[in-house]
């Protein structure tokens, strides 16, 4: 079983910290889906450090979501240092994890996330000064490399280890590469072969299927899912049952689809207030929408939404003819 530092979790499958995604409700969503761990979208250094509102909020966790890993990103070792202090200190989460993957420009060229990659002394040095000042766990989240030139992997994660990091998470790509093309889990297996700490892979597991054989390939402890979570925490619960025991569980119907969807916008309301839910959920109502035929016109209306009562009026009218529809080819075949 995958074990962090002295944090238990009951099974391999870990949801990936998603920025703009990863907040309070989806995470405890996914989380009663059965995901071992879930991630906590990354959180500025500066913000903490500066006690920034908007960015205290991001710290909250319900306690239902433990185990939980929470994210920080910084290019200081003095800010990143005193905001994995007070995330040790005045937080409920279990890990603190270091970004160290984030390829988006306005992160990197603030010399954090993706940046570190091009320097395992910088990555060590970091790495220790959190793990000296904290009693929590701490953990890293990584790509592969910066490029193709520049893929120093085993480097970045023995690093880590030597730093007394806890576990790395590897995604399979190389900063340029972004979220396109493939990722490779040969790299993975070659740093899990390389260190003693847990290492967790990461990329293009779309399928409970793909998360057995990531396993399998690499010898990885874990398997973190991202994108494939999104509107589909089901894709977590059918992870864990197939690891467990080989049974893959079939798809939800458009109903269980739009009722989660609607469980999922109020812990937002509760987490936010309904005019930024509302807005913030349009994105995850056409993601639970996916794969449900005639979804097109509905998604557009979806848009157009800007309270609770419109948002739900319009998701259950379409539950309603989906099953119907659903019904009906049953009846036929």
């Amino acid at each position: 079983m995958l074990k962090i530092g002295d944090i238990e979790m009951k099974n391999q499958v870990v949801l990936a910290p998603m920025a703009g995604i990863c907040n309070s409700a989806f995470r405890l969503t996914v989380k009663e889906f059965g995901a071992g761990l879930v991630c906590a979208e990354m959180v500025s250094d500066k913000g903490i450090v500066s006690q920034n509102n908007r960015t205290l909020d991001m710290l909250y966790i319900d306690e239902r979501e433990k185990p939980l890993s929470l994210q920080i990103f910084g290019g200081e070792k003095e800010t990143l240092v005193q905001a994995a202090q007070y995330v040790d200190k005045n937080t409920n989460a279990d890990i603190i994890d270091i970004n160290m993957g984030c390829p988006v420009p306005k992160i990197t060229k603030c010399d954090a996330g993706a940046k570190w990659l091009l320097d395992p002394n910088k990555i060590y040095e970091m790495v220790s000064a959190v793990v000296d000042a904290v009693d929590k766990p701490v953990t890293v989240k990584m790509r592969m490399g910066w490029d193709d030139e520049h893929i120093f992997a085993i480097e970045n994660a023995r690093a880590v280890e030597r730093a007394g990091g806890s576990a790395v998470a590897l995604h399979g790509r190389t900063r340029i590469q972004m979220y396109e093309g493939t990722a490779n889990w040969d790299i993975i297996r070659d740093v899990k072969q390389a260190v003693n700490i847990p290492v967790i892979g990461n990329g293009d597991v779309q399928t409970p299927q793909d998360a057995k054989r990531m396993l399998d390939v690499t010898g990885a402890d874990g398997v973190m899912i991202g994108r494939a979570a999104l509107g589909n925490p089901w894709m977590i619960y059918r992870t864990v049952k197939y690891l467990e025991t080989g049974e893959l569980m079939g798809e939800p119907s458009a109903r269980e689809k739009i009722d989660v969807s609607i469980l999922h916008l109020d812990r937002l309301i509760d987490l936010k207030n309904e005019h930024i839910a509302v807005r913030e959920m349009r994105k995850h109502a056409a993601w639970y929408l996916k794969g449900i035929r005639g979804n097109a016109t509905v998604r557009n209306g979806i848009n157009e939404c800007s309270t609770r009562d419109e948002l739900v009026s319009l998701l259950k009218k379409f539950a309603d003819e989906a099953e119907a529809k659903e019904q009906l080819a049953n009846q036929v075949g």
